[in-house]
């Protein structure tokens, strides 16, 4: 619920535009691009997944490196650009002593979820059934990416997917705890924590002995999360913070005996002398003392996991229990959120497969009007489309979940088989951890800046063409031909697997389109495309498409080449994302470059939703006309 903060950021920087061990615990000491940052991580998944564990320390994060021309395949597309270095081919990184440590974890962790937990009945109790707490803790589940000298699993993150997806198979409430515990509740201790910090606190969080919560949220800020009020007001002596405030649907809120807590602190410019307040993180411990939390909340879903308010009440926190710089906490907030986003789409990649197996066995077993109804057209339909979501979108849980109980009928719709409850489960995936609609602004504002200093720079050549020759026929040359309509001459050819040729075709069609829908508006918009809202929705749609597209490509053409058994089948899943894919594509930027009709509906959703508000509902009468 953080990424609001991110887009304006992203909005302000728009403002230029036009002229104006063999376990790899250590990889967890640096903030790495890939999954965590991305909305949707795809089918992909894992490809993503695997690029990020392979990023090196001489990639991360540094200011001369940040300067360095941008790999990033979906920064690239919005520029034209066909970046494949980060796609092609489908890595896989694992050693064979991290792959065979993986298989070694999977059976115990698959048969605990099969014949120990049950959900149904964590579901009615509202909580995790001791005995599965118990268990999880024996099985090391609480410290998977802690490092193995002190205490945890030692996962990397491909490692640690691979046993999310499990988890996401067949609870989701469980998975919740165990994820806000380590995916965001003490992720800031691994990536921001000094020596003394880890030492002192991941061994018991490790072990489940102490359980973790993430306090950001508050009752006035949801994704904006610059508008927290919670403050910590330093001592005179300097040796502690006294914390003062209240966090909101804090999962395991009710559980947690350490928090990650962001609060406001003064802090004195350097240069001017001027006091700011900004946000630090802490890690408080509730044996501070000051520290309670409210009743469990009642919920849609997720009901076994713990979400509670948790009040600070004159807390004293001692100034070593700063995670990372004073008035730093928005980036470690930041961090912590996209390294552990990934874990969701784990999550729900699982929770596909159970799905998907429920609804093949009725489909397969039930008979209606003489025949088994996997039979009929509508259904392989709707069978085919939940395995192609699957394959290649990890995050569409929601629509396969639904298009399940459609296919069981009134039998998906009751209790006893289950389905419902992964439904009420599943809806709060699209709000966690920044919604989706913030995120998707971020996705569009993002690719719009990179796009935006392009222009810039070509802007700023233009004056002296003679001196930028080669940049002007490069990159203005390809823009010519693409608003001509002639190509620019990228292809994927050679890169996928020639089986799918056609499909690499329309990725290329597609992102040729795309490319020249953005630059055209950022011509038409510049600065203000940042309030462009509308726009920016359909823009991000389209990225998220395309990405998965080019990504989908990498993953079909390993099998395809490598001669896996399912690589026929995965061909067909990849053809049929790609030709409906692009078809949306072109759909969404012909409708766009229709300017007019663009704008007229555009203001149209403005005035009604005004006038919504103004009426306090539906404005519209019934036709009987009382």
């Amino acid at each position: 619920m953080q990424a609001a903060r991110m887009a304006t950021s992203v909005g302000r920087q728009l403002l230029r535009l036009g002229g104006g061990s063999s376990r790899p615990s250590a990889l967890l000491g640096q903030p790495r691009p890939g999954p965590a940052q991305r909305p949707y991580a795809s089918g992909a998944t894992q490809a993503v997944l695997d690029k990020s564990d392979s990023v090196s320390s001489e990639t991360s994060t540094s200011g001369k490196q940040a300067k360095a021309k941008s790999k990033s395949f979906a920064a690239g597309m919005f520029k034209g650009q066909l970046t494949t270095d980060q796609v092609f081919p489908y890595p896989s990184v694992l050693n064979e002593e991290q792959n065979q440590f993986l298989k070694e974890l999977v059976g115990p962790v698959s048969r605990f979820f099969e014949e120990v937990n049950d959900p149904a009945k964590n579901d009615m109790l509202k909580q995790v059934e001791e005995t599965t707490m118990q268990g999880l803790k024996d099985l090391g589940a609480f410290g998977l990416q802690v490092p193995s000298e002190l205490g945890g699993v030692g996962l990397c993150n491909t490692q640690y997917a691979r046993l999310v997806e499990i988890v996401g198979m067949h609870d989701l409430g469980v998975g919740i705890t165990l994820g806000a515990h380590q995916s965001i509740g003490f992720k800031g201790i691994l990536l921001f924590g000094t020596k003394a910090q880890k030492e002192k606190y991941l061994p018991k969080l490790a072990s489940g002995e102490t359980i973790a919560a993430f306090c950001l949220t508050e009752p006035s800020s949801g994704s904006d999360a610059a508008s927290i009020r919670s403050s910590a007001v330093p001592s005179p002596c300097g040796k502690y913070y006294t914390l003062n405030g209240s966090k909101i649907w804090i999962s395991n809120g009710g559980l947690a005996d350490i928090f990650t807590v962001f609060a406001k602190t003064p802090v004195t410019d350097a240069a001017t002398g001027a006091v700011k307040e900004k946000i630090t993180a802490f890690v408080v411990e509730k044996s501070f003392g000051g520290v309670t939390h409210g009743p469990p909340e009642e919920k849609m879903g997720i009901k076994a996991s713990n979400t509670a308010e948790v009040y600070f009440d004159g807390v004293r926190v001692p100034s070593d229990n700063v995670l990372g710089e004073v008035g730093g906490g928005f980036k470690v907030a930041m961090h912590i959120l996209n390294n552990g986003r990934f874990g969701m789409a784990a999550a729900l990649a699982g929770t596909m497969k159970g799905i998907i197996a429920k609804a093949v066995d009725h489909a397969a077993n039930r008979t209606q009007f003489g025949e088994k109804i996997h039979n009929f057209g509508i259904i392989q339909e709707k069978l085919a489309r939940m395995a192609m979501l699957q394959y290649v979108t990890e995050e569409a849980a929601w629509q396969v979940t639904d298009e399940c109980i459609q296919i069981m009928g009134g039998m998906g719709f009751m209790k006893e088989a289950g389905v419902e409850r992964v439904l009420r489960d599943l809806r709060i995936f699209r709000i966690f951890e920044g919604t989706n609609d913030i995120l998707r602004l971020f996705v569009a504002l993002q690719g719009c800046m990179d796009k935006g200093k392009e222009l810039s720079k070509l802007g700023s050549a233009l004056k002296n063409p003679f001196g930028n020759a080669g940049l002007l026929l490069g990159e203005a040359g390809k823009q010519l031909k693409r608003r001509a309509g002639m190509g620019s001459g990228l292809s994927l050819s050679g890169i996928v697997h020639p089986d799918l040729s056609r499909s690499g075709e329309l990725a290329v069609q597609a992102l040729e389109q795309f490319a020249t829908v953005v630059e055209a508006k950022l011509i038409k918009h510049k600065k203000e495309i940042v309030n462009e809202q509308f726009l920016l929705q359909r823009l991000a749609d389209s990225a998220i498409d395309l990405y998965a597209m080019v990504v989908v490509l990498s993953r079909a053409s390993r099998s395809l080449s490598e001669g896996h058994p399912t690589a026929q089948h995965e061909k067909m899943l990849c053809d049929s994302w790609c030709i409906e894919a692009a078809a949306r594509i072109r759909e969404t930027m012909a409708a766009l470059q229709s300017d007019p009709q663009q704008q007229e509906l555009f203001r149209n959703f403005k005035s009604i939703s005004k006038a919504l508000v103004e009426r306090g509902g539906v404005v519209t009468s019934n036709p009987l006309g009382f």
